[in-house]
Order: structure tokens, then sequence, then C-alpha cells
């Protein structure tokens, strides 16, 4: 059994105009300290981690804890959280959160730090060895772009639809580090890449290094990393699962099927401006194809481990729900659609990260 562990981003914002709300610092001060709830870059950003999970159930029950702790922790600030891939609105005044290491960001990278506040949702899964583990990397390449499209939560930007379904992706990808992973052969192989990378600049530490898929620097896991945070828990859920499969997959596979970079990044990019709603790209062909089309590919890639692990019918049930809602991205559109003020979808989107979404 392959464990699993979710990390997830959250923007707080001020209830009256939606903008950025500075509150992480006074949040955390608030709440017992501990791992599973800590800052990030900026100060209207809060992150949450689960502990390690064997099933389903237990990430379900675990994410839906955190984020009541926050949202919590948010309400009697007087601010909301939110499950978004982006600020939906205004940025204003100093965000960065004032430690040292993101300091040391803001002078290597001044012209991405601000906006860098995106919010991602990253899935951990647990291996045995590092070489296994980059060679799992290897084979997650050609399925990074229906993760991204599934997650698909990040369409508002400055208060209006930036045309994107996951606006977070293109701002995430100018990072020079962010990219998919090599086909490395073993962990040496992939710790050389990250040597180079802090050693040319690209990235200051191991942390720093922001491939799309990586091995964690502080935990024995394959993290993906290409996923928005999720609207609703069980979008989440949904994600982790697939992310599992993928990785049992992966690592019982000697021969995964293979893609080229070129047609991973179109890939991505499509899935990034189109979520689930559209057109993608196969990139085993390098042709269009439904987006819909390409993740019920990866589910039957993934299917006999997902039996393996008795996540079938919970995948199912969850890709039956997304049909009939749609993607964060498509729920966020129609919140803002029938907003009558900033603030007003602010509170609506705060409910949506509450919520169950309806059908």
């Amino acid at each position: 059994m392959f464990t699993l562990g979710v990390e997830e981003e959250f923007v707080l914002l001020d209830p009256v105009d939606g903008s950025v709300a500075l509150r992480a610092p006074a949040l955390l001060d608030s709440l017992a300290p501990g791992p599973d709830v800590t800052g990030e870059l900026m100060r209207f950003q809060i992150e949450t981690a689960t502990g390690v999970c064997h099933g389903l159930d237990e990430v379900r029950s675990e994410l839906t804890r955190l984020r009541q702790i926050v949202a919590t922790a948010a309400r009697d600030d007087g601010c909301l959280m939110v499950a978004t891939g982006i600020p939906p609105g205004d940025l204003r005044g100093d965000t960065l959160t004032p430690e040292p290491r993101y300091r040391r960001m803001a002078q290597a990278f001044p012209d991405l730090i601000r906006e860098a506040g995106t919010c991602a949702c990253h899935v951990h899964v647990g291996v045995p060895s590092r070489d296994l583990g980059a060679r799992v990397l290897a084979g997650l390449r050609p399925w990074l772009a229906p993760l991204l499209a599934l997650s698909a939560n990040s369409p508002v930007e400055n208060g209006v639809d930036s045309g994107w379904s996951s606006r977070r992706f293109p701002l995430w990808d100018r990072w020079p580090t962010a990219r998919p992973p090599d086909e490395w052969s073993g962990a040496a192989a992939y710790d050389r890449s990250i040597v180079e990378a802090v050693r040319t600049g690209a990235a200051l530490d191991a942390a720093g290094v922001y491939f799309y898929a990586r091995l964690s620097p502080r935990y024995p896991t394959v993290e993906v990393r290409i996923a928005d945070v999720c609207l609703s828990v069980d979008d989440a859920v949904l994600l982790a699962a697939l992310v599992r499969g993928l990785v049992a997959t992966c690592a019982a596979t000697t021969r995964p099927p293979r893609a080229r970079s070129t047609r991973i990044g179109t890939a991505l990019t499509a899935a990034a401006r189109r979520g689930l709603d559209g057109p993608g790209v196969d990139v085993f062909t390098g042709r269009e194809a439904d987006q819909r089309d390409l993740l019920g590919e990866l589910v039957e890639f993934v299917r006999p481990a997902l039996r393996a692990a008795g996540d079938e019918e919970d995948v199912e049930r969850g890709l039956d729900a997304l049909s009939g809602h749609g993607t964060g991205a498509t729920r966020q559109r129609r919140l803002l659609a029938e907003a009558a003020s900033p603030g007003e979808f602010a509170a609506e989107l705060a409910h949506a990260t509450m919520t169950v979404p309806a059908r």
C-alpha cells in the first residue's frame, strides 16, 4: 500500500472588497503551533498538511478537519479562507512574509516575486526508495496535463475572468525550474539535476526546485505539484487517488509510455487554458483530443492500481460528481457571474471551499 499525504495552500481575503488580507501571521499566532498549519511565501497565504494517510477516507477526514480549523480562525479574525489557485482580487501592501528565506527569494527573483502567491495542492505518495521514486517521475510525465485539467481552479484575476481555467499555471511556470521531470535513471541522476539547478542560480536550494513532480526534499515521497488547490475536499480526494494510482502503476511498470517534452508542454498549456471544458493534446500522438477523453485514458491506465488499493469506486463517484458540477474553474466562473460585488464573490468562494458542490 502506497501511503498518501496532501498539502493545500489557501488565500485569505477581505470580506468587504475581496482584496487579499495580510492576516496569515496573526492567524498562525492564534492557532496552536504544529506542522499541519503553517505560513507561506505571502502574508495572505496559509498552508495545511495532512499526516501520513493510508486510505481515502482518512485523507478526506484530514482535509476537512484542517480546512475547518483555518476557516474558523479566519472568520474569527474578520477575513475569509478561500481555496483558489491565485488571489482573485487586488494585491495590496507589503505582501511578502518577512522571513529570511523569502527575502532571499525576492532578491534573487525580483521580477517573479510579486505574482508568486499562487496556491497549489501537493500530493505526496510514499515510495520505498529514492531510486524507484526517480524512475516513477519519468512515468508520470505523460499524465500531468489531465491532473492539471481536473484540478483547474484559478480563472479570476483582478476581479475578472482571465481567460485561463488555471491562471496559476502560467504564473508559476515562469520560475526557472518549473518544468516536467526528466527521465532520470535513478536517484543519483535526479540529485545531479538538483545540484545543477542550485549551482546555476535557478533555485535557492533543493526546496526551491519547482519541478511539476519531484522527490520531496523532506519526506520519502514522490511529490506531485502540478495541481491548483482544489475548490472542494472531494475534488482534492479524487486528485489524491489518481496520483497514488499513477505512482503505483509507474512503480510496477518497467517500460512506461513515453512522450516528448514539447508535447507535454503544449498539453499542459491547453489544460491550463480550458480545464476539462474543451480540446486538449494527446501527448503520445500530438493530436487534438477531448480533454475528458484524455482524463478517461489516465483512469484506465491506473485502474488496476485503483482496484488493488480499494479506490476504484471512490474515483468513479468523484469523476461522476466532477462531470455533474464541473471543475473549480467552472464553478468559480458561475459564482463570478452571479455575484453582485467582489465581496459577495469572495464570500461565495469561501462557502464553496467548505461545502460539497451541488450537481
